[in-house]
């Protein structure tokens, strides 16, 4: 079983030596020969590097407690590892078949998106225990109805519900900034739907969210466009936080709220900092995927990455290796591909990118790569990754010390 919890702090830990992933030509070699005898693709979770991020967000957090986002985890020995550090409480999970399968152990699963599922609406409101465990996330009268189309409130449980509140910018100059999610912006609005939602029988209204993907989302450390983003960022910070506290003041007023949830991985210190939360969201800082090294505020370990084979060599500077496909969600972007990280110094072909099938890689080291050799990546986000595996190998040191397996392989594939 992963245990986390007998470890050094993050503090006596970076104080005592520097972390091994800053030394890349220590930690890739070591998880190579730590799992040479398996085949590829491999993919891994460092022990150590997992912690370190676990321990990490918590400090940058600042004491808020955090939600653990399983979008960007989905292993559920993670899940429960991490959830046993103080300082982590609940699940913010994606679908309602999810968060129903996860509730036969946890007890506080929030969706972080509406559901339409009317057979996951069934399971819910014949199982008790699960309506007590399960908040229900919603941002429109439509979603009460679409409820009560399933079962009326005189023959169901009292469901929990949150509403989930547009975190975006809107910019007089660059218009709207940020992910479309809510159409409900401003303290009027949020407040006036949720008198409506107080006025419906069978529906208990426990909390508001408000992700900031403008802040959490994007890097501000690197490329022409850094002091624009970090000007857009302050703006918004300073906008959200006025906006955000007059919201949780107006709701409060009409019902009284258990969660307030704000931030993910890239805004902890923001997210931490704002008095009107009772917590935030994380998820991806726990692996450390690629797209976070482009933050000043911090440095995620490569907790997790997975390897594949060269199979040919097309040219004598390009390695091909079988694999590597394994893109992030967003925009189709280079940042959303895996990343390149031992041997160091290698690049995909602008024409080709990252293959499904097969992923020429061009740089000084391919040519030193032959045939049967394995190349380590870094996925851009985190999630993902666990969609194409069965399990992860759980290194510790040089070795293998366990199997994790992924949500599709406990036979489950969500979305």
């Amino acid at each position: 079983m992963l245990d986390l919890t007998d470890e050094l702090s993050p503090v006596e830990g970076t104080l005592a030596v520097a972390p091994e992933w800053e030394d890349p030509a220590r930690y890739w070699p070591r998880l190579s020969a730590a799992t040479g005898h398996l085949p590829a693709p491999v993919a891994v979770i460092d022990r150590e590097a997992l912690r370190y991020n676990a321990m990490d967000l918590l400090v940058r957090s600042g004491g808020l407690p955090i939600r653990v986002a399983s979008k960007s985890v989905r292993v559920r020995a993670v899940l429960d590892a991490v959830l046993q550090l103080p300082g982590y409480q609940g699940i913010l999970a994606f679908t309602l078949a999810e968060a129903l399968w996860l509730s036969e152990d946890h007890d506080d699963i929030m969706l972080g998106y509406p559901t339409v599922d009317r057979a996951g609406l069934e399971q819910l409101f014949s199982d008790e225990r699960a309506a007590q465990r399960i908040t229900l996330m919603i941002d429109d009268p439509v979603h009460l109805d679409f409820i009560d189309s399933v079962a009326g409130p005189g023959e169901r449980p009292e469901i929990r519900v949150a509403i989930d509140v547009d975190a975006s910018w809107r910019s007089a100059v660059l218009g709207h900034i940020g992910v479309r999610r809510s159409a409900l912006f401003s303290a009027g609005e949020v407040v006036a739907f949720a008198r409506k939602v107080v006025a419906r029988p069978g529906f208990r209204l426990v909390g508001l969210q408000m992700y900031d993907a403008q802040i959490a989302g994007q890097g501000d450390d690197a490329g022409p466009d850094a002091p624009l983003i970090r000007l857009v960022q302050a703006r918004s910070r300073a906008e959200l936080r006025e906006r955000r506290a007059a919201i949780v003041d107006a709701v409060s007023g009409v019902a009284t709220l258990e969660i307030i949830n704000g931030g993910g991985t890239g805004s902890l210190e923001f997210t931490g900092s704002d008095e009107s939360l009772t917590e935030a969201s994380a998820g991806s800082g726990l692996l450390g995927g690629h797209l976070f090294d482009g933050y000043r505020s911090f440095q995620p370990a490569p907790a997790s990455a997975f390897a594949f084979d060269v199979v040919r060599r097309p040219a004598a500077d390009i390695a091909t290796v079988l694999g590597g496909g394994w893109i992030a969600s967003g925009p189709p972007v280079a940042s959303r591909q895996p990343l390149p990280a031992w041997p160091q110094g290698l690049h995909t072909l602008p024409r080709e990118a990252a293959g499904e099938v097969q992923t020429p890689l061009q740089g000084k080291a391919a040519s030193s790569l032959g045939v049967g050799d394995r190349v380590w990546f870094r996925h851009s986000k985190s999630g993902e990754p666990a969609e194409r595996i069965e399990r992860y190998h759980l290194v510790s040191g040089d070795e293998v010390i366990d199997e994790l397996p992924t949500y599709r392989g406990e036979g489950k594939a969500f979305l």
